[in-house]
């Protein structure tokens, strides 16, 4: 038995775009969280702390960006 498959053009640009626009979301909220989970662990961190790290106060959020775009 033969099966005949009809595919619009339209719907298939527009679930590819969907699925694209699903995926960019994903990607921004996995940085996003990397960022949040980051910056929070850091902030949390006292001064000595940081600096035993390197770090200190003002560094936090460009730190917490790095991480967010290895991810």
């Amino acid at each position: 038995m033969a099966y005949a498959s009809h595919s619009n053009a339209l719907s298939s640009g527009l679930m590819a775009r969907s699925a694209a626009l699903l995926s960019a979301a994903s990607d921004y909220m996995d940085r996003r969280r990397a960022y949040r989970s980051t910056f929070n662990e850091l902030s949390r961190l006292s001064n000595h702390e940081l600096a035993d790290l390197g770090l200190n106060r003002s560094m936090i959020r460009s730190v917490a960006l790095e991480a967010a775009q290895k991810v």
